[in-house]
């Protein structure tokens, strides 16, 4: 291989190789920040660029979608002394490359610990049932504190949402035990409730039924008077019909004994009506 040989080909890597950084294709949704023997230069939109070969350098490659950041699960104490166990999502999307990565030394640990702090701040002036019951509002005070915060580092907020917030084990344990509690005193108060309501409703039908007892006894106490009443108004001073009458009670008295299981024998007496006048009194 002849010197020259050597040269066109030295001459062709070299070639190549100017080419190779000076023309730079960025593939879309990315952004390339560009530095100049090491200072910033210039960001790189998606497409076909030119830089100066050996003087530019692609420092950084930072991509334009929406980037999804998991926060980390943490303990939080609630106002009222419950501790909390929380975690949370952020969307936020990069709009100045250069800010975003010499701003701050990492974008993303600074997000997640900012979104930690201020998460930790909100619920710490909330009660426990305000923590657990407000999660939009929560959210609309996390996404105020953060944004101004990320807004200097070339960073946009889309969203942040809050995934669980629950008490922790200890918490949920009292908890559960006190709305255990809550339960059993309810069931007590009703089962008295019951009881007393049953004792009340069983003594007013006692009365209601003495009453129409009472009721009864003056009723019939008036009917037999009544009829009383008729008969002597009906006999007058005549002893027979009231000898029949007696009589004919008399008959059927003995013979309802005489059908009892209890009876062995029945005695009539031979002179009916005058036993019935014995029972009157009479000679």
């Amino acid at each position: 291989m002849t010197a020259g040989l050597i040269i066109v080909i030295g001459l062709l890597v070299f070639v190549m190789l100017t080419i190779a950084k000076g023309v730079r294709l960025v593939p879309q949704g990315n952004k390339w920040v560009v530095q100049r023997l090491g200072k910033y230069s210039s960001t790189l939109p998606p497409g076909l660029n030119i830089l100066i070969p050996f003087v530019d350098n692609v420092a950084y490659k930072i991509t334009t979608k929406d980037i999804v950041l998991d926060i980390p699960s943490q303990e939080v104490i609630s106002k009222d002394n419950a501790v909390l166990v929380t975690n949370a999502v952020a969307y936020i999307n990069i709009v100045s490359p250069e800010k975003a990565v010499y701003g701050v030394e990492s974008y993303i640990i600074a997000i997640q610990t900012l979104v930690q702090t201020s998460l930790r701040s909100i619920l710490g002036e909330m009660s426990l049932d305000d923590a657990l019951s407000s999660r939009e509002h929560i959210k609309a005070k996390l996404k105020a504190a953060i944004s101004d915060d990320i807004a200097d580092w070339g960073i946009i907020l889309k969203t942040v949402e809050i995934q669980d917030i629950n008490p922790s084990m200890t918490m949920q344990q009292a908890m559960e035990e006190q709305a255990a509690a809550e339960r059993q005193r309810r069931a007590t108060v009703t089962r008295a409730d019951g009881d007393k309501q049953a004792t009340i409703l069983e003594a007013e039908g006692r009365l209601e039924a003495s009453k129409r007892d009472a009721e009864a006894q003056v009723v019939l106490a008036k009917a037999s008077q009544r009829a009383i009443e008729l008969v002597t108004g009906a006999i007058g001073d005549k002893e027979m019909p009231v000898v029949y009458l007696l009589g004919e009670k008399y008959i059927g008295a003995l013979q309802n004994l005489s059908s009892s299981d209890n009876a062995k024998s029945i005695v009539f007496p031979a002179d009916i009506p005058g036993a019935i006048k014995g029972l009157m009194g009479g000679k």
